[in-house]
């Protein structure tokens, strides 16, 4: 008899050692600048209205973002250094998650940690881990949904309990900015694919089969759809409680009405905004400061790291195409992700768009080239693998003058990191 196979073993420490050190190096200069700064000047004011009185304002956006902020006040103070440091949290949290969701999706120790380094140094979660922002909020929650899916498909004995945390999160995800409302479909619509392509005669009450046994249809379709839209209206409870006009019983529904007319009103052009093309090929950069602050000339730039947004364009290519004719479904699941998440601004009506509605799909974009990697290294070209990961550190290390607001030379120091005239 041959002996047991070998199974792989769960890097989780190396994962949670990874997002703690994520995490402390946001915290150096953390409240730099002392001033809010980008869109912080409309967030914080949120938070404070919440503080005061339950106050609801800046309705364009769901609420729970805000009060994320808002708790983060009043545990660490209001000052720059409490108004970020939930946002800090959350990025390591969105670090650890997004390892997991993988670490589950591939059972490949190279390829979760592969995507913590590459996720850790792509500076879109670096930046927003350090601003008091909405959208670190949103990837977090819904990493820590797909963590929980990828979970539950490979332990189906933990099944409803982890789709019940999933369906939590989706709706914590959309209670925090609507980018991610496409993307919270997927693994609801993803189940019912997988049990309509079984054929099985009680579609909705067998519980065999992919992609989790022992889960019915109507069991899924109450844990990823019901589930996620009542989390989602229970993030809104604040402004049921908001001292002038509050949200009333029966005006949920006119509220999205509102909320969608006020996200399609802003028409005027923004120096900074851009296409869906612009941010695939890395070509538009967002300056969230750039000014004598604090003592110094400082800078916070948005913008990809210009390795690893490049070189993943042909691994999700790869991806595509292993997950269609290779039948590889973690890759499958990676450009799926991908394409709702990036194809969704090609269809909404907002019509001034910015390159921070890139964050999202640039982490399933990474989770490409961590995968692509992981094939190269398994084929012996292992080589190519650590010089990417170990470019995507160097880039990193090089560009962490100017996206961590760190003391630069004089006024025209950008020029040093600013290759094109879109990063300017």
């Amino acid at each position: 008899m041959s002996g047991p196979s070998e199974q792989p073993v769960d890097p989780w420490r190396w994962c949670l050692l990874l997002a703690l050190a994520f995490v402390a190096l946001s915290f150096v200069r953390l409240a730099i600048p002392s001033t809010p700064l980008f869109d912080e000047i409309h967030y914080l004011p949120a938070a404070r209205e919440l503080i005061a009185d339950w106050g609801w304002v800046n309705r364009e956006h769901p609420t729970l973002g805000k009060q994320i902020i808002a708790l983060s006040m009043l545990l660490f103070g209001d000052d720059s250094s409490g108004w970020r440091v939930m946002s800090a949290l959350f990025g390591g949290l969105a670090l650890f998650a997004g390892m997991r969701a993988l670490w589950f999706m591939t059972l490949s120790r190279f390829a979760t940690l592969a995507y913590g380094v590459l996720l850790a140094t792509g500076f879109a979660l670096f930046v927003h881990a350090r601003i008091a922002m909405l959208d670190i909020f949103m990837v977090a929650f819904f990493l820590v949904a797909l963590w929980q899916c990828a979970a539950a498909v490979r332990e189906p004995e933990t099944g409803l309990w982890r789709l019940a945390i999933a369906g939590v999160m989706i709706g914590f995800a959309m209670g925090s900015k609507w980018n991610v409302v496409f993307l919270a479909m997927v693994p609801g619509l993803a189940f019912f694919a997988f049990r309509l392509a079984a054929g099985r005669r009680r579609l909705f009450t067998s519980q065999r089969g992919m992609p989790i046994p022992g889960i019915a249809l109507w069991q899924a379709a109450l844990l990823l759809g019901a589930l996620p839209l009542f989390a989602y209206w229970l993030t809104y409870w604040p402004a049921y409680l908001a001292p002038i006009n509050p949200l009333r019983p029966d005006g949920f529904v006119a509220l999205h009405r509102e909320i969608m007319a006020l996200q399609e009103s802003v028409k005027k052009p923004h120096p900074y905004q851009s296409t869906v093309f612009d941010w695939v090929f890395n070509l538009r950069a967002i300056w969230y400061l750039y000014e004598d602050v604090d003592g110094a000339q400082r800078g916070i730039v948005l913008l990809g790291n210009p390795l690893t947004m490049l070189v993943g364009l042909p691994a999700m290519i790869w991806a595509a195409w292993a997950g269609i004719f290779r039948q590889r479904w973690d890759a499958l699941a990676v450009f799926v992700l991908y394409a709702v998440s990036l194809g969704m601004w090609l269809v909404v009506n907002k019509p001034i768009q910015f390159y921070y509605h890139y964050f999202l799909p640039s982490c399933f974009l990474l989770a490409a080239l961590a995968l692509a990697l992981d094939e190269l290294r398994t084929r012996g070209w292992g080589w190519v693998s650590w010089i990417v990961l170990a470019g995507s550190v160097g880039f990193f290390v090089y560009f962490y003058p100017i996206i961590s607001a760190m003391k630069l030379d004089g006024l025209y120091s950008f020029l040093a990191w600013t290759w094109l005239e879109g990063w300017r």
